[in-house]
């Protein structure tokens, strides 16, 4: 799959996820195909009528007298209801009953993109769990909502809700969705507690993070403290995509999408020239990101969560699902984690999933994902699967991709070895570590010094590239055996810099990455994958978080780390800066998640 097809896949992407049982559809169930329009109240005070589409599945047979459990999907970013019809298709055929809808501003769907804010789509979504559970007045056959649908009577009812609470209107019903559909998850989960499980896929904890990272001086999970440093190429791709062709496809049925920011509730146009020109959110964007992100409501999620993320992802990285799965298990959910081979960045690894002909005999995700609902929406079998499974590259195998996952019964998994920076070395001994100084200067205003290729179009265009005098980089010794890494790797630097300026366009930021370097020098950025940081204080010791990677370093490679000035695909600071690295004390390190 080409570089372009690949992030198309991953936005629009509606995946799931695997284990050992596998459930083969009973193609003797028929089923139906009927799609509706949703007549929702959103926004703060619920006051803003939006007309949401969609397409009920459902099974023949399926009845008050033999009703059937619910699945309820949306799109990813750009999408609309027609790609969740292998998940229809399937579940359907399975005796669950699927709605499928496009998100607001996408698809047919009326009203403005908010980035699956809670008060917007968590709402709208609740509202089509009520018609699940049998309310009427909300749905229709028709646009204009003139000719109403019956109250639906097949779906198997809940006495109680996930706060303990008898409800009316409580359907059996789970939700799965890639990307943007995994985000609008959590906000439904938020606010309607009848929701009972989620496989939330290649999503966020902190959009904020998300959209303009910093690697270091964090609150919690991937929450920083100081503003982080802005993406280009993603945001310039998504605004594109909500505001260009959405707008367009949506102007006929919804004309006020166009005006003002155009398809986007009016704060985003502003927010996205501001963060682009300074380099960094300022607090009204951190703001307006963090209310659409779980970090700020994943104690209002009751629910059981299976969360995959994807290990070849430049937008949403893994880090964005620890900082979830902690926070779920910390506070006593029922939660799984799958890292699987692909996500934004690349498509599946052939035995994963195929979400357009979902087949758990043969797909490794989808096994989990048939496994996890039955459990908790057919009362079926436990799904006994590990609690963190991850895909490995390194491992050959035919058919379903199985064997290819390692697991743990829980995360984090493995050690910690700690390679130490000595001069322009990396060593494993303390007693190796000696003294060395490299300096490197940052460019002013936010000029990049090292491409990574284009996070949304390709890994190799421009070709990796640092420029001499703007990076500083540590490399070991060609290892003797392999090096399994699972998870984020921890750089410790004490760096020397001018003090920095007043506010977040007077520190240095810096661009923290690993790579794999062959026998014949030939040197591997690990997915596409970097690290930026705005430094707070240079005077202290800055320990930088990278995306945690799964990776096998051979026997015969090198491990490197590099301390670089800029990147293509980030705006860097703005004031220049000339910064220094002396070795030779013990407290500056490389910290690597290993498995024996």
């Amino acid at each position: 799959m080409g570089r372009a097809k690949a992030l198309l896949a991953g936005l629009l992407m509606v995946a799931a996820a695997a284990p050992a049982t596998a459930y083969a559809a009973d193609t003797t169930i028929g089923f139906s195909v009927t799609e509706m329009h949703f007549d929702v109240l959103a926004g703060p005070g619920g006051v803003k009528h939006c007309d949401v589409v969609g397409d009920l599945y459902l099974p023949d047979g399926a009845s008050a007298k033999r009703p059937v459990p619910a699945i309820l999907t949306t799109n990813g970013f750009g999408g609309s209801k027609d790609d969740r019809a292998g998940i229809g298709k399937y579940f359907a055929a399975n005796e669950y009953a699927v709605l499928a809808y496009s998100g607001l501003g996408f698809g047919g769907s009326g009203c403005k993109i908010t980035m699956d804010d809670p008060d917007w789509d968590g709402q709208a979504a609740s509202q089509l769990v009520s018609f699940l559970g049998g309310q009427e007045g909300i749905a229709y056959y028709d646009a204009a909502h003139a000719q109403p649908v019956p109250a639906l009577t097949s779906i198997v009812q809940d006495k109680v809700d996930h706060n303990g609470k008898p409800s009316t209107h409580d359907p059996r019903v789970g939700m799965i969705g890639g990307s943007y559909g995994g985000g609008a998850q959590f906000a439904a989960a938020a606010v309607d507690p009848r929701i009972d499980t989620l496989i939330p896929i290649i999503t966020w904890n902190d959009l904020s993070y998300s959209l303009a990272p910093n690697n270091t001086d964090l609150r919690t999970g991937v929450t920083y403290r100081t503003p982080g440093v802005t993406k280009l190429t993603w945001p310039v791709l998504l605004f594109g995509v909500g505001a260009g062709l959405s707008s367009v496809t949506g102007l006929s049925n919804d004309p006020s999408r166009v005006l003002g920011c155009p398809n986007f509730t009016n704060e985003i146009c502003p927010d996205l020239l501001a963060s682009g020109t300074l380099g960094y959110p300022t607090n009204d964007t951190i703001s307006l990101l963090r209310h659409a992100s779980v970090t700020s409501f994943v104690d209002r999620i009751k629910v059981p969560v299976l969360l995959m993320q994807g290990q070849n992802d430049t937008l949403f990285n893994l880090n964005e699902s620890i900082a979830t799965f902690q926070a779920l298990k910390a506070q006593g959910n029922p939660v799984k984690l799958v890292w699987q081979s692909w996500g934004h960045s690349g498509g599946p690894a052939p035995g994963e999933i195929d979400p357009d002909n979902l087949d758990p005999a043969t797909q490794y995700e989808t096994a989990r994902m048939v496994a996890w609902f039955n459990q908790y929406l057919k009362n079926g079998p436990v799904d006994t699967s590990p609690e963190f499974t991850y895909f490995r590259d390194w491992v050959s195998y035919n058919g379903i991709a199985t064997p290819a996952y390692g697991s743990a019964p829980q995360y984090p998994v493995g050690t910690t070895s700690t390679l130490y920076l000595s001069g322009k070395n990396l060593v494993w001994s303390p007693a190796d570590v000696g003294p060395g100084a490299q300096s490197f200067g940052t460019i002013p205003g936010g000029i990049p010094t090292s491409s990574s290729g284009i996070d949304v179009l390709s890994p190799n265009l421009p070709p990796d590239l640092n420029l001499p005098g703007t990076y500083a980089s540590w490399s070991s010794a060609p290892l003797s055996s392999p090096v399994t890494v699972v998870g984020p790797p921890e750089l410790t630097v004490q760096m020397q810099s001018p003090i920095p300026a007043l506010g977040p366009a007077g520190k240095p930021v810096v661009i923290a990455k690993i790579y794999d370097v062959a026998p014949d020098h030939t040197a591997s950025l690990i997915h596409n994958l970097v690290a930026p940081a705005r430094i707070a204080d240079p005077s202290q010791p800055v320990t930088i978080t990278l995306p945690a990677i799964v990776h096998q370093f051979a026997a015969g490679h090198s491990i490197k780390v590099v301390l670089a000035g800029g990147d293509l695909n980030y705006r860097g600071g703005l004031t220049g800066a000339l910064v220094t690295v002396a070795t030779g004390d013990l407290g500056q390190t490389l910290t690597l998640p290993t498995l024996d």
